[in-house]
């Protein structure tokens, strides 16, 4: 009878070194690292009671619609802690389809609505919407957050889509 369990192991050890799972783990660890970023930004925020991003303070009339900004950026915090909850899991992407398919489906939602502030703040930043506030105070700031931000999408984006292909490579040649 042969040994076929140890050669399936074997094999599984060598796909787990490739380059592309290399790629795949470090994009998925940079997307909860940019996660766990914006979480701690907002705690800060929320031990300063202040409201908007680091570099970017929200506009004065903000803060009277917000009755409680400790609580809002707070409860901003745990949003935080969920989006690298959820990319941590695609460093190790569920076989499972039952579980696959709702990170994925979070993923693609956080990955949009990151991107839209990512956007939003860069059009803010260059004076393309004054609608969204006044021009950052200190550009060099928000210039960082808007680069960790750009980063954190970008890996979000390449784990999602190698954990959606079930973390096989696409064929070259």
């Amino acid at each position: 009878m042969p040994r076929t369990g140890n050669r399936t192991r074997a094999r599984t050890r060598a796909r787990a070194h490739t380059p592309a799972r290399r790629k795949h783990v470090a994009a998925a660890a940079t997307a909860c690292l940019g996660a766990l970023a914006y979480t701690v930004s907002k705690v800060d925020l929320a031990r300063k009671g202040e409201l908007g991003m680091p570099g970017f303070p929200a506009p004065a009339d903000a803060h009277a619609a917000v009755p409680d900004v400790g609580t809002a950026q707070l409860a901003n915090a745990a949003l935080g802690l969920l989006m690298a909850a959820v990319a941590l899991v695609l460093v190790r992407p569920p076989r499972t389809r039952l579980v696959r398919l709702p990170v994925l489906a979070a993923s693609w939602v956080g990955i949009a609505m990151v991107g839209a502030g990512v956007l939003g703040f860069g059009a803010r930043a260059a004076g393309l919407a004054p609608g969204l506030g006044a021009a950052p105070p200190r550009m060099l700031p928000a210039v960082a957050a808007l680069l960790v931000g750009a980063v954190w999408v970008a890996a979000w984006t390449i784990a999602a889509i190698s954990a959606a292909r079930g973390g096989r490579p696409r064929a070259e040649g």
